[in-house]
């Protein structure tokens, strides 16, 4: 069984910082592309940030320059630097791996943690 548990959420006022982190636990091979989604209330899940095994990193236009995306693959986890953060950024997000275990490959996800911007 595997696991994807994120912590570092929480309210936080409009240019404000905060550090998401994404453990992966369980029966684990190797964790393919990372990433972090978000979805605001009304709105669709959406793609925040990706990290690929070697590092490289895709972002959404709309936080490009204040969000970075981090992995660190000893410890299976995945983290998420928010800076100059906006009300907009405002909801759940989620962590996102691609698992390969016993069972072959598939996608994992977390259970969400709250992310509050006050202006």
């Amino acid at each position: 069984q595997v696991q994807l548990v994120e912590s570092g959420g929480g309210l936080v006022q409009a240019g404000g910082s905060l550090r998401l982190s994404c453990a992966a636990s369980g029966n684990i091979f190797s964790i393919r592309t990372s990433g972090w989604y978000r979805q605001a209330p009304g709105k669709a899940r959406e793609l925040v940030a990706q990290i690929t095994t070697s590092g490289s990193q895709n972002y959404a236009d709309s936080v490009k320059g204040r969000f970075t995306i981090s992995r660190d693959n000893a410890k299976n986890m995945v983290h998420l630097q928010m800076n100059s953060l906006k009300p907009e950024d405002t909801a759940v997000y989620y962590c996102n791996a691609g698992i390969i275990n016993i069972a072959g490959p598939r996608p994992y996800w977390g259970q969400g943690t709250q992310v509050t911007v006050s202006p």
